[in-house]
C-alpha cells in the first residue's frame, strides 16, 4: 500500500492562555503565563492554590443552549475546538458524505465535573433522587465524540481513547491510520479535558503538582500545574486540502507509540518506554534523528519526567541532543491532562507555519540531569522542515508524533 500524504488543514484551541488559534499564538509568543491562583475551585486547604483555567470561553459563542444543557464542560470544549477547526479549514460537512468523516478523541478524565456535580448534590441533599436523570448522561467519556457528531450530524467512525496524558497524540495517529486505509476520508482530531477536582485532589496527593509557577527543565523545578483545555486538528488527504483550496499547516509524517512497562505513576527512569515510541516514530515517518529540527517536549516540570525526558532524547538522538532546541509549552499552560498533546500538536503546526519555536517561560537555572537547550523564556525564530512532539502518561504510555513542513 503506497503511503498517502496527510495534512493538518485546520486547528481549534481552547486553552488557559486563550481561547482560538490567533488568540493563543498571539499569547505564546510573548510567553504568557497561563497558571493563576484558581477561581473557579476551593483551593483553601491544598498545598497548591494555582492551577490553569480556562476565563475567556463562552459556549454561547459555540453552542445553543438547548445543546449546553446536556453537555459536559468537556464536551462544550471539544465541540467548540472542533468548530473552529472546521471554520478554519473551510469545511462545510453538509456538503460532504458524513458517514467519510471521522471523530478521534482523546481524553484523561473525560467529564469529571459531572461525577462531582452529582455527589455534591447528593450530600447536599441527602438524597440520591435530588440527582436529574439527565446529568449521569453527560458523564462517560464516549459521550465527548458523540456530541461532536451529534452536533455536525457526522455518521462517520467515532472513538474516544483515554490514554491519559499521551491521548491527544493517540487519536490523531489513530486518524492518521484511518485516512491511510482508506476508511475515512476527513477527520477531526484531539483531546479534551476540563479542570478536574478528583484530578488536582490527586496530583496534590502525589506530591506532583508546584506551589510556584511551572518551570519545566529548570533546577529549581517543583511540579506541575493542572489545567484544562482542548485541542482538535481537521485532517484530510494532501490532495483533497489542495482542491478544496484549504490552508496547509503542516503534514503528518508518522507517529509511534510505546509503553515502558513499569510504575502506574513514574516513569521508568531509563526512558524505555519513550524511547520505543521516538524510535517507531522516526522509521515510521522515514526521518532519521539528523532531519530533526525541534522537539515540542512533554515537559511537564516535574523532578523525574523532565530527566527522564532528557534521557530519552540523548539515548535517540546521541550527540545531536546537545544542538537541538527542546522547549515546553506546558510552562506556560500547566497539565491540559488528555488535551495537553493535541494542543501541542496544533501549537507544532504553527510553529512550522511561522517558522518560530515557542519557549520554555519561567526558566532561571540549570539543571545538569536537563542539560539540553529549552529556549529559555524568549520565543526564537529558526528554520523548521521536521518536528517532533513528545507525550507520556501515566501506565506508561509513550508517544511521539512527527510533522513536517510541504517542501520537506
Amino acid at each position: 500500500m503506497n503511503k498517502k500524504r496527510v495534512v493538518i488543514s485546520g486547528l481549534g484551541m481552547v486553552t488557559p492562555i486563550g481561547t482560538g488559534t490567533t488568540t493563543f499564538w498571539e499569547a505564546a509568543l510573548k510567553g504568557t503565563n497561563g497558571v493563576h491562583p484558581l477561581r473557579n475551585f476551593d483551593a483553601t486547604d491544598f498545598r497548591t492554590k494555582t492551577g490553569g483555567e480556562i476565563r475567556d470561553f463562552n459556549p454561547d459563542n459555540y453552542l445553543p443552549a438547548d445543546e449546553q444543557s446536556l453537555m459536559g464542560r468537556s464536551s462544550q470544549f471539544a465541540v467548540a475546538a472542533a468548530k473552529m477547526a472546521l471554520d478554519d479549514a473551510g469545511f462545510v460537512t453538509d456538503d460532504h458524505d458524513p458517514s467519510r468523516i471521522g471523530i478521534s478523541m482523546g481524553t484523561t478524565m473525560g467529564e469529571p465535573q459531572i461525577l462531582e456535580q452529582g455527589i455534591k448534590m447528593k450530600y447536599a441533599s441527602g438524597n440520591a433522587g435530588s440527582i436529574p436523570a439527565t446529568l449521569p448522561r453527560q458523564y462517560p467519556c464516549a459521550s465527548i465524540p458523540a456530541n461532536i457528531a451529534r452536533h455536525f450530524s457526522i455518521t462517520g467512525p467515532h472513538i474516544m481513547i483515554p490514554t491519559a496524558c499521551a491521548a491527544g497524540n493517540y487519536a490523531i495517529g489513530f486518524a492518521y491510520d484511518m485516512l491511510q486505509l482508506g476508511r475515512i476520508d476527513f477527520a477531526i482530531a484531539g483531546g479534551s479535558d476540563p479542570f478536574s477536582g478528583i484530578a488536582f485532589t490527586g496530583f496534590n496527593r502525589l506530591l506532583a503538582t508546584t506551589s510556584d509557577l511551572v518551570r519545566p527543565f529548570d533546577k529549581n523545578r517543583s511540579g506541575m500545574a493542572v489545567s484544562e483545555g482542548a485541542g482538535v486538528l481537521f485532517i484530510e488527504e494532501l490532495s483533497s486540502a489542495v482542491k478544496r483550496g484549504a490552508p496547509i499547516y503542516a503534514e503528518i509524517l508518522g507517529y509511534g507509540l510505546g509503553c515502558d512497562a513499569y510504575k502506574m505513576t513514574i516513569p521508568d527512569p531509563t526512558g524505555s518506554g519513550g524511547i520505543i515510541a521516538l524510535r517507531h516514530a522516526l522509521e515510521n515517518s522515514g526521518k532519521t534523528t539528523d532531519a530533526i529540527d525541534y522537539i515540542c517536549a512533554h515537559g511537564t516540570g516535574t523532578g523525574e519526567n523532565d530527566k527522564t525526558e532528557t534521557v530519552i532524547v540523548k539515548e535517540v538522538f546521541g550527540s545531536r541532543a546537545a544542538n537541538i532546541c527542546m522547549s515546553s509549552i506546558k510552562s506556560m499552560l500547566g497539565h491540559t491532562m488528555g488535551a495537553a498533546s493535541a494542543i501541542e500538536a496544533a501549537a507544532c503546526a504553527l510553529m512550522l507555519r511561522h517558522q518560530v519555536v515557542l519557549p520554555t517561560i519561567n526558566y532561571t537555572e540549570p539543571d545538569p540531569d536537563c542539560d539540553i537547550d529549552c529556549v529559555p523564556n524568549t520565543a526564537r525564530p529558526m528554520e523548521l522542515s521536521v518536528i517532533i512532539s513528545n507525550a507520556y502518561a501515566f501506565a506508561g504510555n509513550t508517544s511521539t508524533l512527527v510533522l513536517g513542513t510541504l517542501n520537506d
